[in-house]
């Protein structure tokens, strides 16, 4: 069938757009937006030489900024950006699928003649209606970096990227389709980045991780290996890498009767390569963290690598660094004693063995001369320095990894991914692969409650499809294949559980939130492990199923150490794995949700808010966003003006100083950089019970001190954590956003707020 060509921007002028403004914020109810006022505003930087779309952008910015005066105007916002990329974009989604293939050949040919034979049933499914449910960053976001393009014009609408992953995971399986599709485009979970960015494509790769460990120490097996992590970062793979085994600078080189120059050199051409690989687009560029062990002689040029100062020679700032600590480097350093560096080269083995293997075979090292002696308080020293200034490198314990794992009959496993979330097992012969997704934890909470039978439900749904990715996704090389279907391991996370405090009115630091916490990861690591119990029956359980803790009967709680309640619901699934076995070797693996909450509209992961107000940049100028939640709780308390919104930007995001404030909704507004992190540290060791891959653990502390860090790092240690920390996050001396403040106006507000106070102190009794 001959397409229609394809719909470019119409002709608008002003007097449409105003038409059009009246018409939604009459559509709509939107009691409280000024359209007058709104038209007034619009106009003054009206130019009439703007083409269609940049009028469209204009006018949906300018709402957008207002929103700190109500949040109709982000409604309004939405409203008008969504409305405009529908008049542009065809109707159904099976004409776009058309379209696209015709005019660009990247859809997979399997999946288009499926659309093709079944336009109607897909037409059908498909509801275009709930893209009104979107934010306006959330469009934004889809529009800049998810949506597909024809000669760059966008030509997609955000339900297609629901129904092309439905597709991509279901094919032809209607009802799972449908399932699929109405779940996430009801904004229950979705999957990852790269997912949404491939499904329904020629190279549809869909996974998220990869972990690598080095084919060999020689110029063959590295360059074999980078160009593996080429191939994978071509397809939107992030990749941990570890170094363990490569010889030091000024190892010995038999075969040319050289010297060695170390991992560092290395390690910059690994930088070159991520910088000169293009994702796609305007997709966000490959990325890979490093990992090392605290023994290797190289440790601390390693540690400088991402610093500002110092030679280029020395530094590649666009890798991520990462260490992969054993518990007898932390002791030396706790009891202030010394530790000995050495080349991988002639202390073979170390990174083969964990635990007590490792401490005796690293003692046995230690009594060879062919070693450094340093004092391990300052290598950790050298370790807190880098954090301050670069915020890596990341800390992750290799015996409390290893100790933990499910896969520990299959080998040691050596590192993390780039998010350090993942935990599994690499060697020359596999590549470790994970495919995500995460849950979106503010939708079950309702009138108060939160809904553990509606999570339940999801995560199965969510074990599922993930299952079927590790089958259809496109695999870059043949080592991670092997991998994958092998051990079949998959990674389900969260994202809004600040949300769902907030709308439970628990603050983050409450212990109705710890329970919460527990009680939501308890739920999915369960509800995961029965649905692949169900897959088990049906397709067998996972090739390496045999000799893993899960076989035995034991559950990652207990490889922990720790007791549950309801043991009687755990030991009737014990018995069905025992008999069943399990589909996947790992389940749960809570990452960073930085692109995806965005498009959902959630706080990231499991993170605290990191502020009660952000800036935004648009072409229509800079403006601030205050968090949706304290907006509506201040609307509704009569204390939301434009005096409050000058204060919170003065306070830097933090409402604690504002007098005028309840302290119920101080305590429930807390930010990360109020919050102790033994709080945040807690909820991470509660959950990691039911965790059992690792979680993206961010730590933030506005002004880090070598004592901070370190008393921070020995409780997360202490606390049994995998990941002890992914970044730290500090705070600059100065806040750009303060520039905004009206200075007169803040002195006269405070005085006035102070003055409201004094009259209320009486009602406080």
């Amino acid at each position: 069938m001959e397409q229609k060509k394809f719909k470019k921007n119409s002709e608008l002028t002003f007097e449409i757009i105003k038409q059009r403004v009246y018409k939604y914020v009459e559509d709509m109810s939107l009691q409280n937006v000024d359209k007058n006022y709104f038209i007034d505003k619009v106009y003054n930087g009206w130019c009439e030489d703007m083409s269609s779309f940049e009028m469209i952008t204009f006018v949906s910015e300018t709402a957008a900024s207002m929103m700190t005066i109500n949040p109709e105007y982000g409604k309004l916002s939405a409203r008008i950006l969504i409305c405009h990329l529908h008049e542009i974009t065809f109707n159904t989604f099976s004409e776009k699928i058309i379209y696209l293939q015709k005019y660009r050949n990247i859809i997979n040919p399997e999946i288009y003649e499926i659309v093709v034979k079944n336009r109607e049933i897909i037409d059908d499914i498909i509801d275009y209606t709930k893209d009104y449910d979107l934010t306006f960053f959330s469009i934004t976001s889809l529009m800049k970096s998810y949506l597909f393009r024809v000669n760059d014009e966008v030509i997609e609408r955000p339900q297609d990227i629901f129904m092309r992953v439905a597709l991509q995971i279901h094919r032809d399986n209607w009802e799972k389709v449908k399932e699929t599709y109405d779940l996430m485009s009801n904004h229950y979970f979705t999957h990852a980045t790269p997912t949404l960015y491939n499904s329904c494509t020629i190279r549809s790769q869909l996974a998220s991780c990869f972990l690598l460990s080095p084919i060999n120490d020689s110029i063959e097996g590295i360059y074999d290996t980078l160009k593996q992590c080429a191939v994978i970062s071509k397809h939107s793979g992030g990749i941990g890498l570890n170094l363990h085994s490569i010889r030091c600078n000024g190892s010995d080189l038999v075969s040319t009767g050289g010297k060695s120059r170390g991992i560092i050199p290395l390690i910059q051409v690994i930088n070159s390569t991520k910088k000169y690989i293009n994702q796609g687009g305007n997709r966000r560029s490959s990325s890979m963290a490093i990992y090392l062990e605290p023994w290797h002689k190289d440790i601390f040029d390693f540690l400088d690598l991402r610093k500002n100062t110092g030679s280029e020679d020395i530094r590649a700032r666009d890798i991520f660094t990462a260490l992969w600590i054993n518990d007898l480097f932390m002791e030396r350093v706790d009891k202030n004693e010394e530790w000995s560096l050495f080349c991988p080269n002639e202390a073979k083995g170390l990174d083969d063995v964990w635990g007590e293997d490792f401490n005796k075979l690293y003692t046995k090292y230690e009594r060879t001369k062919n070693r450094t002696v340093v004092k391990a308080r300052k290598l950790w020293k050298a370790i807190i320095e880098a954090q301050i200034e670069t915020g890596t490198p990341y800390m992750l314990y290799k015996d409390t990894c290893n100790r933990l794992s499910n896969q520990q009959n299959l080998g040691i496993i050596k590192s993390s991914n780039l998010c350090a979330e993942i935990i599994e097992y690499s060697d020359k012969n596999e590549i470790a692969v994970c495919n995500l997704a995460s849950v979106c934890l503010s939708r079950f909470v309702r009138e108060g409650k939160f809904d553990f039978e509606e999570l339940s439900k999801i995560v199965k749904v969510i074990t599922r499809n993930l299952n079927n990715c590790i089958d259809s996704t496109f695999y870059p090389v043949e080592e991670c294949k092997r991998s994958n279907f092998r051990h079949r391991p998959i990674g389900i996370g969260v994202q809004g559980l600040a949300d769902a405090f907030v709308l439970m009115r628990y603050p983050f630091d409450s212990q109705n939130a710890r329970d919460l916490n527990f009680k939501i990861f308890e739920t999915i690591y369960y509800s995961a492990l029965e649905e692949s119990v169900e897959l088990a029956k049906e397709y067998g359980p996972y090739e390496t199923f045999a000799g893993s803790p899960l076989s035995k009967g034991i559950f990652h709680f207990e490889l922990c150490k720790k007791k549950v309640p309801n043991l009687e619901k755990w030991n009737l699934l014990r018995e069905k794995i025992k008999k069943h076995g399990v589909r996947n070797s790992l389940l749960v693996s809570p990452m960073p949700t930085a692109s995806t909450s965005q498009i959902f509209n959630n706080n990231e992961c499991f993170e605290p808010f990191t502020s009660n107000i952000y800036t935004r940049r648009t072409h229509a100028g800079e403006f601030q966003i205050v968090n949706q939640y304290l907006l509506k709780d201040l609307i509704n308390l009569n204390l939301w003006s434009h005096e409050m919104k000058n204060l919170i930007i003065e306070y830097e995001g933090s409402i604690q100083n504002i007098k005028s404030i309840p302290q119920d909704i101080k305590d429930l507004y807390k930010t990360a950089w109020e919050l102790k992190m033994k709080h945040v540290i807690d909820l991470a060791a509660d959950r990691q019970l039911f965790i059992d891959q690792s979680q993206s653990l961010n730590l933030f502390v506005a002004q880090p001190t070598y004592s901070k860090l370190s008393s921070m790092h020995f409780y997360a240690f202490k606390s049994g954590l995998k990941t002890g920390m992914y970044y730290l996050r500090t705070r600059p001396i100065t806040s750009a956003i303060k520039f905004t403040v009206d200075q007169k106006l803040l002195e006269k507000t405070m005085s006035s707020i102070n003055d409201n106070d004094e009259v209320c102190d009486a009602c406080s009794a």
